[in-house]
């Protein structure tokens, strides 16, 4: 993604039914596309292709990879699964969030033909074959269209952008709470939740597994009331958005390893995670929710 390697992670299921969790961006899906074919997955095989939320450096390249595909069912939660069909308005929206930078960072999401969409309620099932399953669980707070899957084999969580990004060279975790949709009180929920489903292990899309499960959402947690309690400072300071993300950003930059070495590590967890995506969204949900 952008030019980084180890930013965006695509997984595959192997199986009776072989599934792809994530597909990350438009301009990445060729280099999925070469990794499945390097094991083994040809034009025919792919049986599904799940994506956690409809952001662009998740599901950005459906389309793509659905032509690539042309078997495999696309399963989407159903606050989202329209806007894989016709992508016009995110895009647009997209567009006036990022810019120029747009085209750079994701590319363009192609539309997917709706008949080959299935659209998940707050749960539902993936079936893996020969009795094995992906659970589909709501996770919204993050994006109002994200869902957690949970492997029936494997106990492997995965977890989108509900648990933040984390870095595995430096073993940082981040919050992620852009806007729109962003809401903390939803964000612990799901992180509850995933808690309560006694995963083995984490698969974080921003990046790799992690196994000290209950740890680590326990960091989740802890990280996005330290953002949220600083930017509700900084708001009752008076600060302007420039400036309340100067100041949590340097309140915040002791607690990330990988912030204080710099170097692409840095760059790569402020395009994921950046201090100005993530005190937006706080402001936007502060704006929004007037007594939290």
């Amino acid at each position: 993604m952008a030019g980084y390697s180890g930013i965006t992670a695509g997984y595959l299921i192997l199986g009776d039914r072989p599934c792809l969790v994530e597909t990350g961006t438009s301009t990445s899906a060729p280099v999925v596309r070469d990794a499945l074919t390097s094991l083994g997955v040809g034009p025919g095989d792919l049986a599904t292709v799940v994506v956690t939320h409809i952001h662009l450096d998740h599901a950005g390249g459906v389309g793509d990879i659905a032509g690539f595909y042309p078997s495999a069912e696309i399963v989407v939660h159903e606050k989202g699964a329209r806007h894989l069909a016709d992508p016009s308005r995110l895009m647009a929206s997209a567009k006036l969030v990022w810019g120029d930078k747009l085209d750079v960072l994701f590319g363009t999401l192609a539309p997917t033909d709706a008949a080959r969409i299935r659209a998940l309620g707050d749960v539902g099932a993936v079936d893996l074959g020969n009795g094995r399953t992906l659970s589909s669980h709501y996770s919204p707070g993050h994006a109002k269209h994200h869902v957690g899957l949970l492997d029936s084999l494997t106990g492997d969580l995965y977890v989108g952008d509900a648990a933040g990004v984390y870095l595995p060279e430096t073993g940082d975790l981040r919050p992620a709470s852009p806007p729109p949709d962003f809401d903390l009180g939803v964000a612990l929920e799901s992180i509850a939740l995933f808690e309560a489903l006694a995963p083995q292990r984490l698969l974080f899309s921003h990046y790799g597994p992690v196994d000290g499960v209950r740890t680590t959402l326990e960091r989740s947690a802890e990280e996005l009331k330290i953002w949220v309690d600083l930017t509700k400072q900084a708001r009752a300071d008076g600060l302007d958005l420039d400036h309340a993300v100067a100041m949590v950003r340097e309140r915040t930059r002791e607690r990330y390893a990988a912030l204080q070495a710099g170097g692409a590590a840095a760059d790569r967890f402020e395009l994921l995670s950046g201090a100005p995506s993530n005190v937006a969204g706080i402001m936007h949900w502060l704006d929004r929710s007037p007594t939290a």
